[in-house]
């Protein structure tokens, strides 16, 4: 059984981060946890269980759900868009080198993304470049940037980069900043799946998805609401010439250049997904260790992962 979406952060990547004055580290104890929460920049924070930093720990839990090989990424609150280019370029070296070694330890059970400075996007395609010399299979990257979608020129270093290593560029969002979405924890548990939908629903209408057929896409948590409503946006397709002229394919064609993994905890929803983009393009993850995770993951879409993985 593979797990196409976990998440890992290397013990010396967190002590870099205690090194940095541009870059606010905190560990928050909060009353009813174990595990301290890591908080950057004031930003998304999360409980930091063992398994997020210790290699053990991470592979005792694998081996105990029955998971033969992961696909190991960097933690979205890492990226660090909001931090001066240079640092965000030196956090993704290290972060990358780190997972590099350990993946070089452990080549049958594990693969991993890199994490690259997006709001630098020559330089992000250059440490996307270097990443993959180290065995990374891509990189890991928001869904916007500072407000910028990825169909965005400016970004366009970043595609030529993964078009010609046919890089997995696995596109993992941040919490929406939607105001309304404050209350009851929604900015995570609709607005982080509605910021993949933008992303998506972009790089459908703008033709961006289809103008790079080598990169592999991989959309997190079930592609967000993108399957549920291609209805709609194909309509729009076949109605309105602005929404049409970019496209040299439907969207019902163009939703299944993607994959998508199976990050969803409801079978319903999961076989609309398979119905609608194929099962080849559907891959078993898990989003562990965090505390919304499908753990384990579903173990029938082995063919899905083999295919983005190119095993």
């Amino acid at each position: 059984m593979y797990d196409l979406h976990t998440h890992f952060i290397p013990e010396t990547v967190l002590n870099w981060l205690q090194e940095q004055t541009d870059v606010k580290t905190e560990f928050r104890r909060t009353p009813g946890k174990v595990h301290p929460f890591l908080v950057i920049n004031e930003t998304w924070g999360f409980e930091l269980k063992r398994a997020f930093y210790d290699p053990e720990a991470y592979l005792d839990e694998q081996r105990k759900a029955g998971v033969e090989h992961s696909l190991v990424s960097p933690v979205p609150q890492l990226f660090l868009y909001e931090s001066p280019p240079q640092t965000a370029a030196e956090l993704a070296r290290r972060y990358n080198r780190a997972l590099a070694d350990w993946i070089r330890t452990n080549p049958d059970r594990l693969s991993a993304l890199g994490t690259v400075p997006l709001q630098e996007p020559a330089e992000a395609a250059l440490v996307l470049r270097e990443a993959m010399a180290l065995g990374l299979k891509g990189a890991t990257v928001a869904t916007a940037v500072n407000g910028r979608l990825l169909s965005d020129e400016r970004f366009q270093p970043l595609w030529e980069e993964a078009e010609h290593e046919h890089a997995i560029l696995f596109l993992h969002p941040l919490l929406s900043v939607d105001p309304r979405l404050g209350p009851r924890k929604m900015a995570n548990l609709i607005g982080v799946p509605w910021e993949t939908t933008v992303c998506a629903t972009d790089l459908i209408l703008s033709g961006t998805v289809h103008r790079y057929p080598n990169v592999r896409i991989l959309l997190a948590h079930g592609g967000g609401f993108l399957p549920y409503q291609i209805g709609r946006i194909h309509k729009g397709y076949e109605q309105w010439r602005d929404v049409s002229a970019d496209l040299p394919e439907p969207p019902e064609v163009s939703l299944r250049r993607f994959w998508y993994d199976s990050v969803l905890w409801n079978r319903s929803s999961l076989s609309l997904l398979i119905e609608t983009a194929g099962r080849d393009r559907i891959v078993p993850g898990s989003d562990f260790p965090f505390d919304l995770s499908t753990w384990p993951p579903e173990a029938d879409l082995d063919k899905g992962a083999r295919g983005l993985l190119g095993r």
